[in-house]
């Protein structure tokens, strides 16, 4: 078997996995008494590297103090993607990043480009890690009203910040945030952190880099045509899932809420769905329509090179795009003045063809293999498949060859359906001869 570049990443993250699941079977790291099994080590590890949330036991009653620290680490790992803290010790012990090395970058966060890819990973650390800081600041001085101590209000406060910036989704309240259900400030300031790491490092970056320009510089600052299709397609998304939600339950849910309780109802599970799974309300009392809507948001996902997992927004709206251009006799996408690499929606289209293939057969397998309504189903998959992390309950009792079918769609959700592709499929061939072209009918 080729060792390809794929096969080597997918590798580290089944090492990561294995590791996490014998530090948190460790006793120091586990309540006394608390219920534990194998196959609840192995999911709740996966689901921590992938940033998912999807969880068969309760954080807080699980881990002790240490074991939690354990835990945030690894969603850090997961989060910023392995060869990034990789990278940050090969240049924290002075080692030289080797062109090999570079290989695995550029796998690790879907580049295209060599150029460039290690001063990415170090500003891609420096912003991850002072936003985090930021909102473990913001949350744990906020979190003083509620705990005792200072300690546990910040050490919440970091955990959370953690949580929500990796879209992680895991809590220590054992109810996500439905304690602050009416606190709109904890919801928006995890809005913000959810944004912030599933909107992409790219964007991230370049944001950066224009707010700290030097200030006497008149050179014009363009933004990238990636930064500008994710940015657009996240936040429409995000706005187009707020306002069906608020149709879908205006005569459900939302009956006898006033309009700020609606707004944020709707605005923060639109964006939580998209990868961060924290939720304020119990889902199971939301209507079919609105959770298959979710099933939907979590399917696409959050943006390329982010934290979290789906088709991505890119890929969702190069393969929209390249519907409407079609349907007008196009057969090139032009946006924002640039015109789109044919590769480039080629692999948008076998992403989303895979992924509706892939979530497809595990519906499929898991209403045979376990008796739970259809729409509960569709829902873990999607969540399980966008790394959303959000569930109708159905999780923990859930057989182990459906825990094993959601582990997987959790894991290639987190490493990329092209990084899986290319694992099976091994190096990119190049053919040496070509047979006579026939045309066939189609449609």
């Amino acid at each position: 078997m080729q060792i390809t570049p794929a096969r080597i990443i997918v590798g580290y993250y089944i090492i990561v996995v294995t590791i996490a699941t014998i530090l948190l079977s460790l006793p120091i790291s586990r309540v006394k008494d608390a219920e534990w099994s194998f196959i609840d080590a192995v999911f709740t590890s996966v689901s921590a590297v992938s940033v998912t949330g999807l969880s068969t036991i309760e954080v807080s009653k699980t881990f002790t103090p240490f074991g939690t620290l354990i835990f945030m680490l690894i969603l850090q790992i997961g989060g910023v993607g392995i060869m990034t803290i990789g990278t940050f010790f090969w240049l924290l012990f002075r080692k030289k990043i080797s062109f090999k090395e570079r290989r695995l970058i550029m796998a690790d966060q879907n580049q295209v480009s060599f150029s460039g890819l290690v001063q990415l990973l170090k500003q891609l650390l420096i912003v991850l890690t002072a936003i985090e800081l930021f909102g473990a600041l913001i949350l744990g001085t906020y979190y003083l009203h509620f705990y005792p101590t200072w300690q546990e209000a910040y050490y919440n406060g970091l955990f959370s910040s953690i949580s929500a910036t990796t879209n992680g989704g895991f809590n220590l309240t054992g109810s996500s945030l439905i304690p602050y259900k009416n606190d709109y400030f904890v919801q928006f300031i995890h809005m913000i952190l959810i944004i912030l790491g599933a909107i992409g490092f790219p964007v991230l970056i370049e944001l950066k880099n224009y707010f700290f320009r030097e200030k006497d510089s008149y050179e014009r600052v363009t933004f990238s045509l990636f930064t500008k299709i994710t940015t657009l397609t996240y936040f429409l998304l995000a706005a187009i899932g707020a306002f069906l939600f608020y149709i879908f339950e205006f005569g459900g849910f939302l009956k006898g809420k006033t309009w700020h309780e609606s707004l944020f109802y709707g605005l923060f599970h639109s964006i939580s769905t998209r990868s961060g799974g924290f939720v304020t309300m119990d889902l199971s009392l939301l209507s079919e329509s609105t959770q298959l809507l979710f099933s939907g948001l979590m399917f696409i996902g959050a943006s390329p090179s982010s934290v979290g997992g789906g088709i991505r927004t890119t890929t969702f709206a190069l393969t929209i795009l390249f519907l409407i251009q079609f349907a007008r006799g196009n057969r090139t996408i032009k946006i924002f003045k640039r015109e789109i690499f044919d590769e480039d929606y080629l692999k948008a289209l076998v992403v989303s063809i895979f992924g509706v293939i892939l979530c497809f057969t595990a519906i499929l397998i898991i209403s045979y293999t376990d008796d739970f309504p259809i729409n509960a189903i569709v829902f873990e998959v999607c969540s399980a498949f966008g790394t959303s992390g959000m569930s109708l309950g159905i999780t923990p009792e859930l057989s182990v060859i459906g825990k094993i079918i959601i582990m997987i769609l959790m894991f290639i959700g987190r490493v990329g359906i092209l990084m899986f592709i290319f694992m099976i499929g091994g190096k990119e061939k190049k053919e040496n001869y070509h047979y006579p072209k026939e045309r066939i009918i189609i449609g």
